[in-house]
């Protein structure tokens, strides 16, 4: 089955697209990655998107025409990605997340938008959409998905209690705008949020207009900088790090006003370099501190994050018994890593079969995910399978 998974994440610069061309062999499921692509947002409509975005407020006019502009850029997107790759049987589409409501450690509500009947009328393929809402139905946190993908993706390579290099937990890292975890311990599982990794350090670069792109490209401002003591110790602070898993954020709590407040209470002049490596420090600083409490001993690395040396160099000099490594060298390449996992979900729920782990989400229970929208002629759906696969392999 060739499924096509599409997703804009909290970093909200573009469309990341993953075809993958999947078959089950005895118990593993086996993913041939046909083609993948980034297609980023068009200037105006990035910074539409932007400016809409909590803690700014937004009509539901300018949601309206966001939810269509968003839409058709995805259904462009997968228009172009059949073309490369040919025709697929499914499309998934994350669409882009504005609000991820939580209240008292438990998420209440989710929104992405992106119209995926836009996606299904351009390609003329059924479109699975809106896949975080059951999950949190059942008392998860419809994050992080990526999770499902992870556990599958590290069963071979979880090796029990020990730590160091040749023993303890395997772990999934994404450094998106938010960085998250997939911990698998003796065939257990457990996924949350850290806490930011791109998120502040692009709110700062973009609003002072330090990168075109506005991120830090090869890390280069933060090297520039020196870290200010005082800043990071209150920006550890945030209560959010002292709660226990399963937790979700996003940007509603971190986000540029966040930034400023903090440098408010810390009182103390920052230049911009020492503000982004001081943010890029918190980055180490938070996903370090979680990486040892865990006991993990092989780490493996995705998201925009991995490409920062110094995010990197520093979370190789804070784990000095961990094997750090990118998701590349597990066939998934670290820039399109959720949007295999978005395929992966499709593949999932086509075959009638859940797209969580409840340790990943803290959901009472598995859930099959997403709606599904038909595409030019009738729904047909591949028979239901009774287990899922034990693992996946990618090439």
């Amino acid at each position: 089955m060739k499924v096509l998974g599409m997703i804009s994440g909290t970093s909200h610069d573009g469309i990341d697209v993953a075809v993958v061309d999947f078959e089950l062999v005895g118990s593993v499921l086996e993913g041939r990655l046909a083609h993948t692509a980034s297609t980023p947002y068009p200037d105006e409509l990035r910074a539409r998107l932007v400016a809409a975005l909590p803690p700014a407020p937004a009509t539901l006019a300018e949601v309206c025409v966001l939810d269509t502009l968003i839409g058709q850029s995805f259904a462009g997107a997968a228009a172009a990605a059949i073309e490369a790759a040919g025709p697929v049987d499914l499309i998934v589409s994350h669409g882009q997340t504005v609000y991820h409501w939580v209240e008292g450690a438990h998420a209440l509500g989710t929104l992405q938008i992106g119209q995926p009947a836009w996606i299904a009328e351009r390609t003329g393929a059924p479109v699975l959409s809106d896949v975080r809402i059951r999950d949190i139905t059942a008392g998860g946190h419809g994050a992080p998905l990526v999770s499902v993908l992870d556990g599958l993706l590290l069963a071979d390579h979880d090796t029990g209690h020990d730590t160091g290099h040749d023993g303890g937990a395997a772990a999934a890292l994404n450094l998106g705008g938010i960085a998250n975890m997939t911990v698998v311990r003796g065939g257990t599982l457990y996924a949350y949020d850290i806490g930011p990794a791109n998120a502040l350090i692009d709110a700062v670069v973009t609003s002072r207009g330090l990168h075109p792109r506005g991120f830090d490209e090869d890390g280069r401002i933060a090297a520039s900088g020196r870290v200010s003591q005082r800043l990071l110790e209150v920006l550890l602070d945030e209560p959010y790090y002292r709660l226990a898993a399963p937790k979700s954020t996003g940007k509603e709590l971190f986000h540029l006003a966040y930034v400023e407040a903090a440098l408010a209470e810390a009182g103390v002049p920052v230049s911009d370099g020492d503000l982004v490596a001081t943010l890029t420090e918190l980055t180490v600083r938070t996903v370090a501190h979680d990486v040892r409490a865990a006991g993990v001993g092989t780490l493996v690395v995705s998201g925009g994050g991995c490409r920062n040396p110094v995010v990197m160099d520093g979370l190789r000099a804070a784990l000095p018994g961990v094997a750090v490594s990118p998701s590349d060298d597990y066939g998934a390449p670290s820039d399109d890593k959720e949007a295999i996992a978005f395929a992966l979900i499709g593949w999932l729920t086509a075959h009638g079969l859940p797209g969580t782990v409840p340790g990943g989400t803290g959901a009472a229970s598995p859930r099959i995910l997403g709606t599904l929208t038909p595409g030019a002629g009738p729904l047909v759906l591949p028979a239901p399978l009774a287990d899922p696969p034990r693992s996946l392999r990618l090439a």
